[in-house]
């Protein structure tokens, strides 16, 4: 053979590889409507940049013929996503149903370690039957090494998960550990264990969508934290998405320029009328952080989960920024259990990638009830208490209109080391909202008066004016400022860049025991 030999019979090869299953089981994807490993890659990294690693690795075993597995069922490779490198895993449902065994868990070993060495995000492109049972052991084994790297390079790089088929057993926490998880409707599915177990050992039965679907698990486990109606759609979230973030912890996100198509000026003043100044009128916050942020355009994350808070990202002058804000429109923004994890999880991720924080706080407390005691909002609500405390990147507070009892503290006071606090002139601030306080607090003068109910209104007023506004927060140094709502933005951005190279550093440690 000469050199030309060679090289066609290595192209064959990696022609063989690159059909996967074959045409057979391609179709078979397609009729299921998803795509081929190949193909959301290639829809996922810029033209002409993917660049693949280890095709030739295949199965060490002799009781199954490694032909009937090329490239282990798994496509492991770097590219680029708007011209940043990323490194992926992609597998390869048409490949013994993307059942992951030693070889293929090697292949994602070792580009997760090239992500973490060369500071760049790490994606997985999850499709998979699960463990490959021919190979035992090893196969679970071979999860451990994935679930190792998620969690020592967790805070290293981004970490994402993409869902785009069955993801079941074991294999469902490696996506846990990972920073972010999408999951397509209709035909991603995440669960332990599967709806044939859970009707043999308890007799109920429940099809695999309604188990672990997107639609559950972006609203009511937690698990998922973006969904998309297609793969398409959510491969172009997942391209939005790492324009938000930098590679690796020592950096920070990419600036973008704000196109400014509505003049600031017009936006800023929409504020006057967004929030209502009487505290019992509902209203949406993210049309707050919208009207605030550069060119209203804002990422939240886990939108239909614990709707009581808002988290997201958005940008400042162009600046990446966390924010963090109390959804008046839900549960009266209370925090609850789900809303402390949500919350307390964003605040540690922007605090792991230098991403400033911003909390817009409306908030009337920890939602109380018997349910929310024995479920362990005191465990949870420390969370967040915790968070704030321990993130050193930029941390600005801007209180709109209530910020009452524990629930004040936890949302990034000063007291637990918020850089700087600004709050609107009509925002109330206390133990307690005035009517609770004034009813305690003078409830023999109320009870013998004549008039009780008139006698009760000019306590509250009389409580409001002297204690729940902003000014006595101000005067105690609780408050740095107080600001025209038409304002905020300007403060924002001023507070942003005075705080550009804040250095912070913890007390020397291992690390810290959250209350998880």
């Amino acid at each position: 053979m000469d050199m030309i030999d060679h090289i066609n019979d290595m192209e064959d090869r990696l022609e063989r590889v690159k059909l996967g299953g074959g045409d057979k089981r391609i179709d078979a994807q397609h009729n299921r409507g998803k795509l081929t490993a190949r193909e959301r890659i290639n829809l996922l990294i810029d033209e002409d940049t993917f660049v693949e690693l280890n095709p030739f690795i295949e199965y060490r075993g002799s009781d199954f013929h490694s032909s009937e597995a090329p490239g282990e069922g798994v496509v492991t490779g770097y590219g680029k996503i708007n011209g940043r490198l990323v490194f992926l895993f992609a597998q390869d449902f048409t490949v013994f149903g993307g059942a992951l065994g030693e070889m293929h868990a090697l292949k994602i070993a070792k580009v997760m370690d090239l992500a973490a060495e060369n500071g760049a995000p790490i994606i997985g492109l999850n499709d998979s039957g699960g463990a490959r049972i021919q190979e035992g052991v090893l196969s679970l084994d071979g999860y451990g090494h994935i679930f190792y790297r998620n969690s020592i390079y967790s805070g290293v790089i981004p970490q994402i998960s993409v869902i785009l088929g069955p993801c079941a057993g074991g294999a469902v926490y490696s996506p846990a550990i990972t920073d972010f998880v999408f999951m397509v409707e209709k035909t991603s599915q995440m669960f332990i264990t599967g709806p044939k177990v859970i009707e043999s050992v308890t007799g109920a039965k429940i099809n695999s969508e309604d188990l672990g679907g997107a639609k559950v698990h972006s609203s009511l486990s937690g698990n998922a934290h973006f969904t998309g109606s297609s793969e398409e759609e959510v491969l172009s979230e997942v391209r939005r998405l790492i324009e938000f973030l930098p590679s690796n912890f020592e950096e920070r996100a990419r600036h973008k320029e704000p196109i400014n198509k509505r003049p600031v000026l017009e936006r800023v003043q929409e504020l006057m009328d967004v929030v209502p100044v009487d505290g019992t009128k509902v209203y949406d916050v993210r049309k707050v952080i919208k009207l605030i942020i550069d060119d209203e355009e804002f990422m939240e994350v886990q939108p239909s989960f614990a709707k009581n808070i808002v988290v997201g990202f958005g940008r400042i002058e162009g600046e990446t920024v966390g924010i963090v804000a109390n959804n008046p429109k839900m549960m009266a923004g209370g925090l609850d259990i789900n809303s402390s994890d949500k919350c307390s999880r964003f605040i540690r991720f922007c605090d792991c990638f230098n991403i400033p924080l911003i909390t817009f706080e409306d908030v009337s407390g920890f939602i109380p009830g018997v349910q929310q005691e024995h479920g362990g909002i005191i465990r949870h609500g420390a969370k967040i208490l915790y968070a704030y405390s321990e993130a050193t990147v930029p941390k600005i507070t801007v209180i709109l209109r209530k910020a009452f009892g524990g629930a004040y503290v936890a949302l990034n006071s000063k007291a637990i080391g918020a850089d700087l606090v600004f709050a609107w002139p009509n925002s109330e601030i206390a133990v307690m909202g005035p009517e609770g306080a004034a009813t305690i607090i003078f409830a023999k003068e109320i009870k013998e008066s004549s008039d009780p109910e008139l006698i009760r209104k000019r306590k509250i007023e009389e409580y409001r004016q002297k204690f729940a506004n902003p000014y006595v927060a101000a005067a105690n140094g609780m408050v740095d400022d107080v600001i025209d709502p038409r304002d905020t933005r300007k403060s924002l951005a001023q507070g942003l860049e005075m705080l550009r190279n804040k250095k912070k550093q913890l007390p020397k440690k291992k690390h810290g025991n959250i209350p998880l």
